[in-house]
């Protein structure tokens, strides 16, 4: 079992790179289109390219365990369905509020607003009656301050519109979150990520007829940027949380996937050459000894 979380605490943590470096895609990507049809568009993508790795790997399992039924697995069950559509409402709703907030605040104030579901998650647990070790809340408590030293440089923190679509779109990406913690261990995660894509894509792609002006010139000029989102961003990343999140508590796969910040700021310093200054990357490093604790195994107690 400890195998298991360590490998998919690694999958969450090649999820929030995933996320951090495909930052740039998605920002120019926004010169060419609105944010409604990047959405739906890189959606649609991805929900594509796990269709054909559906099949791929269910043949490779059944060759791995030798078993051959007489009655074949479905390829969606009933459970599937509805994990994906619910996954998939709360994946529209919180990554559009995300795109048309950040229109309204700055980058910083964005990138740490939406980490704060590092915070909300944990909480959200208590009400469905998860422990959460103290241990966990100290990583929790450390990695905010890591992500406000990052994120908040110079900045006076005032609550604006834009911010509240932020923090709007934190309490949906901890909804989502605890949603796949629902439905992960009750499914085939790969399936259960394609069905998200598609109702994500297919309702952004309504919004997107309604109140944008979606031009084909537009969106074949983003290509490059958008099939860098759809595949890697969604088809990858995405399927990455939900196939992890079988064996690990949300809490700590928030704290994981919160390093998206981290990485974002990381890469731009390595591949675009901005700096960073001697606070963002103590944030850094206070972020990365959070999750490097919440992954130490305490020790049982003995039973009296």
């Amino acid at each position: 079992m400890k195998t298991k979380q360590i490998r998919n605490s690694l999958l969450l943590l090649v999820t929030a790179f995933i996320w951090g470096s495909a930052f740039v895609a998605q920002s120019v990507g926004m010169d060419y289109v609105e944010p409604f049809t990047f959405t739906a568009v890189r959606s649609v993508i991805g929900g594509l390219v796990l269709i054909p790795c559906i099949f791929l790997l269910r043949k490779l399992k059944a060759r791995e365990e030798g078993t051959i039924s007489d009655e074949p697995r479905p390829v969606v069950t009933k459970i599937e369905l509805i994990g994906g559509i619910c996954c998939g409402t709360a994946l529209f709703a919180a990554s559009n509020a995300q795109q048309v907030g950040i229109v309204y605040t700055t980058v910083g104030k964005g990138g740490f607003i939406t980490a704060l579901y590092v915070v909300i998650v944990p909480i959200m647990g208590l009400f469905l009656k998860k422990k959460v070790p103290k241990i966990i809340w100290f990583c929790v408590a450390l990695s905010v301050v890591g992500l406000y030293m990052l994120c908040m440089t110079g900045e006076e923190f005032v609550l604006a519109y834009g911010d509240l679509l932020i923090l709007i779109c934190a309490v949906l990406f901890s909804i989502h979150i605890m949603i796949i913690d629902y439905f992960s261990p009750k499914g085939d995660g790969v399936v259960i990520s394609c069905i998200q894509f598609f109702t994500c894509g297919i309702l952004s792609a309504v919004v997107m007829l309604l109140t944008e002006s979606p031009g084909t010139a537009n969106i074949l000029a983003a290509w490059l940027p958008i099939l860098y989102a759809g595949v890697l961003s969604s088809g990858v990343a995405y399927t990455l949380q939900v196939v992890a999140q079988k064996d690990v508590n949300p809490t700590v796969a928030s704290l994981i996937l919160c390093l998206e910040s981290v990485v974002s700021a990381l890469t731009g310093w390595v591949i675009l050459h901005e700096t960073l200054t001697t606070q963002e990357l103590l944030g850094c490093g206070l972020m990365f000894v959070a999750i490097v604790l919440a992954q130490v195994p305490m020790p049982e107690r003995k039973k009296v």
